[in-house]
């Protein structure tokens, strides 16, 4: 069995809430789950505590018997010192492509050639 551990949501429309939980990676999104781990509220600061709580022996637990943390969840893990961080691949995309940038030194060089007036 596949196991996942990752967020659950909860809440109403407009007011997101997730549990943490340990859930075979074929349920649903919002469906069974084997144990809640901890809970998540984005609405609140980030700063404050009551933002993530997590059971982190129970945590563990999951994570020895080869559950694997989603992208958030590994995330918050980072956070909380319980995993080493990771290197995720930082993508550049407010640097501009080689054409733009080929564009940008022949303007460049041109300004360079001008006669100042």
């Amino acid at each position: 069995m596949a196991m996942k551990i990752r967020l659950a949501r909860a809440g109403s429309k407009k007011r997101p809430f997730y549990r943490i939980v340990a859930a075979d990676s074929r349920m649903p999104r919002d469906g069974r789950f084997l144990e809640k781990l901890g809970i998540y509220n984005p609405l609140l600061p980030k700063d404050s505590e009551e933002r993530v709580k997590m059971n982190v022996e129970r945590i563990k637990h999951w994570l020895d018997q080869g559950a694997q943390p989603t992208d958030r969840i590994s995330r918050m893990l980072e956070a909380a010192e319980v995993l080493p961080k990771k290197e995720r691949a930082n993508m550049k995309k407010a640097v501009p492509g080689k054409k733009a940038q080929e564009r940008t030194e022949k303007r460049a060089a041109r300004a360079a050639e001008a006669p100042a007036e």
